[in-house]
Parts: structure tokens; C-alpha cells; sequence
């Protein structure tokens, strides 16, 4: 085989009390897709940061063609010809395209930044990933998808060997995704080293060459992607014999809704965001909001929580007419609410796990009625032995941890709040197979066994299959259909998308 591209061996890293590393090693070759997979805290995005020049190794050596690297810093690793494309893009949206691609290299004439060439550069580089937009618009005028592209247009301009791709799907519709996938492949013809980085199992197979898959920290091992089926794939992540693997899909049976209703509104809508919309929501039920990105799904389940206002329509809570003004309103009606964007929306980064779990409870009581300090570690236990989320101890930054385990924080926050709704806006985005299934089991398990009223929204429609009880398809930000029963497919969700009956 020919001179790997990136050889990282026996690579440590210590943080205090965790040891995230332990003798990783990773090899990537030129003209090679190469996917790094791990449940959630497995070490995939501490690799990437100890390659970037983010993170300092304790141990180990990194060689790029034939050469030991030491990148101190992301420029470092730049100029070594690594450049990385995180899922939360990390250009200025104040900016132009032309001076994003070009920021902190803008070629000069006679003294002067020559605005001309960096533009007319810029629209050549798109142009070779067949986007074609005007460089001149700042960067908030273009979508996800297109922001990506542009990133990756500025990697390939600084003359990147390796492209780190993390988590670049996650925001992507179907088609944006193959497109994606299309440059990709246009990148590995020229030769490109692509590491990358997904939870999606299908897209793994499509497009990767090979894995290497990481568990708390250590090398399970590396493997061609055509020879490795999915479930052994999924039981050497998990850590877990096949048969195992096999039982996290059996999921217990649906709960069945009480005939109570806990929320009913009627012809709810808002000027510019949502169209009239019916929603019964019963006590004991997993209630979908089904559709297409910028369907409506979000926007309806943001009025039920007061985020926006109501503009028409009404909401009745266990038959009373209730006027939902803001999420304090909402959350006095015990209504709980984990958002779409955890990092934005969700968690408080330099926040304790402890401090972010009883955030919701601390503002539900108001700032005078301080929760005392053994109460607050009490229901932060509970929350973490409850959810199994993975801490050193309930004072660790949850910055720190997993974004599987971000996420099972957030909704520990909520559950401490013993919502009689609890509404999880996309709960299984980018993280990990066996995380996902726990909490779908969860969403289950409280409308089982508490008589919750739960809203799941998801843009995987499997998940929303196997775990709600009812779905509410919509489409162009209105209700389409209302599937129940046997009626509750994948099927019967894309044909009512399609055009059903409203």
C-alpha cells in the first residue's frame, strides 16, 4: 500500500479526571473517504481537535507525508494543509462569501486589498463546485448547505491535503446531501484525504471507503466499509455481541393515549410563520409533527411553548382557554420544551451539569425561592442516574461532555420541571445509535408509565414511525394529515408530503 497521507499513533489525552484518549491510532490515504465513528464520548471529536492544533496530545505522534506535524494551533494545522468544515459552520455571516474565502490572505495591489481578483476568485472556486452565487452578499443571505460550500471552497483555495467534515449532513435535506456527496467525490479524484465524520448509517455506506471506530476513548479498530454489515458496525461501537445489537431495536409497545386531553388548540396561527393549525393532544400520547424541513413542525411546537406569539386561534390546557405570552407562561402550565439547536438554544456551556439541570426548576420558582443546594444535587443525581448520562461527577462544565449527553441534559432540565407536556424538538440529532434508541424509548416510557403527554419531532421519519402514537404530517407550514393507528408509515407520511389529503 502506498505512503499513508496522516498517520496519528498512540495518541493520549488527558483531561482532569478523564483520560479522552488512549494509544488512538488513525491512518488516512490520499483519494480516501474515511469515516471516524463512536457513540457519543467515544474520542472522535477530541481526535479531530488534537490534529487541528485545538487540543495539545499528551502522547503519540502525528506524521503527514512522511513528515512529523505538531500544529499548536487550528492556523498551524491550516498551513500544514488540514482544514475542517464543523457542522455549526465557522464563518462570519457579516461578512461576504468572497471574504470569508479569502479572510486573513486577501491578495493586495499597489498596498491595497485587490477586492477585484478576490472576488472574481471566489466566483471560480464555487464555480468548480457548481455554485453559483454572488460572492458580493454577506454570508447570512445563503443557506446551511450553501455555507458549507463556501467553506469548503476556502479549504481547497489554502491547497488543504486533508478535509475533516464534522457532522456536515445533519442540517442538509436530500438533495443538498447529494450534492454534498458529489463534491466530495470530486475532491477524492483529486486526490483529497476526507475524513468523515456522521451518525447517519446510510451515508456512511454510500459514500466512505473505510471506518475506524473509537469506544471510551480507545481504537476498536479500522475496516474496510464494504466487508463490515451495518449491525456489526453498530455492536463495535456499542460494545455489545450482535445479538444484543439485534434487541435495541425491539422496542416495547406503544403507550396508549388516555381519552383525556391534555392540550387542544384550534386554527392556531402566526402571520408569516404558520397557517391554521388543529392539534389535540391527549394525556399519555407520543404526539409527531411530521414533514419536511420548514414544514411547520418547529414553528407549531414554538407557539405551544409561547415562544412565538399566537396570532389566531386558541389553545385550551385540560379545558381551560389559556393566553401563552412567553415560555414562563407555558412552563406554569407544565410545559416543557427541548429545543431543535441544543448548543444555541439548549445548554449553558460554562454552566456545571448540576446548574444546567435545575436551570428550568430555579426559573420556574423565581429568583427569590432559591433551591437549596442539597435539593439541587439531589435532583441532579437523580436525573443522571435516570438518563445514564456519562459525567465525571454533576459539577463537570457540560461543555465538556458528549453531544449525545448535552442532550440527555437538556432533557433532564425539563423532566425535573415534571412537565405534564414534554415537547423534544429533533432529541436524536447527531448522536449516536444506542443513544438515540434510549431515548425513544424514553419518549415511550413517559407516556407509559407517568401518563406524559409527549410531542416528538424528528427529521427521520423510522424513529417518528416506531415511536409515536399519532402523527401530525404537515406541509407549506399547515396540517395535512392526521395518521393513527395502522395508517402510522413512512408510506402514509411521504404520500400525504406529496399531496394527501388535508
Amino acid at each position: 500500500m502506498a505512503q499513508a497521507l496522516l498517520e496519528m499513533r498512540y495518541i493520549d489525552k488527558v483531561f482532569p479526571g478523564v483520560k479522552a484518549l488512549s494509544n488512538v491510532n488513525f491512518t488516512l490515504h490520499a483519494g480516501e473517504i474515511h469515516s471516524l465513528m463512536g457513540e457519543n464520548g467515544a474520542g472522535k471529536s477530541t481526535l479531530v481537535k488534537v490534529l487541528t492544533g485545538v487540543y495539545q496530545r499528551d502522547g503519540g505522534t502525528i506524521v503527514m507525508n512522511g513528515k512529523l506535524i505538531s500544529p499548536k494551533t487550528p492556523k498551524e494545522a491550516q498551513e500544514c494543509g488540514i482544514s475542517t468544515v464543523y457542522q455549526e459552520v465557522n464563518l462570519c455571516s457579516n461578512l461576504t462569501v468572497a471574504e470569508n474565502i479569502f479572510i486573513g490572505r486577501e491578495p493586495k495591489k499597489h498596498g491595497f486589498i485587490d477586492w477585484k481578483t478576490i472576488n472574481q476568485r471566489s466566483e471560480q472556486l464555487l464555480a468548480k463546485l457548481d455554485v453559483h452565487i454572488d460572492v458580493t452578499k454577506t454570508l447570512d443571505n445563503y443557506s446551511v448547505a450553501l455555507q458549507q460550500m463556501i467553506a469548503i471552497a476556502r479549504a481547497v483555495d489554502v491547497d488543504a491535503k486533508i478535509l475533516i467534515l464534522d457532522e456536515p449532513t445533519s442540517s442538509l435535506n436530500e438533495e443538498e446531501t447529494k450534492h454534498l456527496f458529489k463534491i466530495m467525490r470530486q475532491l477524492q479524484r483529486q486526490g483529497m484525504g476526507i475524513v468523515f465524520i456522521s451518525h447517519f448509517l446510510d451515508q456512511i455506506y454510500e459514500i466512505c471507503d473505510h471506518v475506524t471506530v473509537l469506544r471510551n476513548g480507545e481504537l476498536v479498530g479500522a475496516y474496510e466499509i464494504s466487508k463490515l454489515p451495518r449491525l456489526e458496525l453498530i455492536a463495535k461501537m456499542v460494545g455489545k455481541d450482535l445479538s444484543a445489537v439485534k434487541d435495541m431495536d425491539k422496542f416495547a409497545e406503544k403507550s396508549t393515549p388516555s381519552e383525556e386531553v391534555f392540550l387542544d388548540a384550534k386554527d392556531i396561527g402566526a402571520v408569516g410563520k404558520l397557517r391554521e393549525v388543529d392539534v389535540t393532544i391527549h394525556k399519555g400520547e407520543v404526539i409527531g409533527f411530521a414533514g419536511l424541513l420548514g414544514s411547520g413542525r418547529t414553528e407549531t411546537a414554538e407557539l405551544l411553548f409561547g415562544i412565538e406569539q399566537i396570532h389566531k386561534g386558541s389553545i385550551r390546557i385540560n379545558g381551560k382557554k389559556i393566553n401563552l405570552k412567553n415560555p414562563m407562561d407555558a412552563m406554569k402550565e407544565k410545559i416543557g420544551f427541548c429545543p431543535e439547536d441544543r448548543k444555541r438554544s439548549g445548554i449553558i456551556g460554562d454552566l456545571s451539569v448540576r446548574e444546567n439541570i435545575i436551570l428550568a426548576m430555579q426559573a420556574k420558582d423565581g429568583i427569590m425561592h432559591h433551591i437549596p443546594y442539597e435539593e439541587q444535587c439531589k435532583i441532579a443525581d437523580d436525573c443522571i442516574k435516570l438518563l445514564k448520562i456519562k459525567v465525571s461527577d454533576r459539577e463537570q462544565l457540560v461543555k465538556n461532555l458528549s453531544g449525545g449527553n448535552q442532550q440527555k441534559v437538556i432533557i433532564a432540565r425539563w423532566l425535573a420541571t415534571q412537565p405534564n407536556l414534554l415537547i423534544l424538538d429533533e432529541p436524536t440529532r447527531g448522536i449516536d445509535v444506542g443513544t438515540k434508541t434510549e431515548i425513544q424509548k424514553m419518549a415511550i416510557s413517559l407516556a407509559k408509565q407517568r401518563g406524559m403527554s409527549v410531542v416528538f419531532i424528528s427529521s427521520e421519519m423510522d424513529e417518528m414511525v416506531r415511536t409515536c402514537t399519532k402523527l401530525v404530517v404537515m406541509r407549506d407550514r399547515r396540517k395535512v394529515a392526521e395518521l393513527t393507528g395502522e395508517d402510522i408509515s413512512s408510506d402514509g407520511v411521504m404520500k400525504a408530503i406529496a399531496g394527501g389529503a388535508a
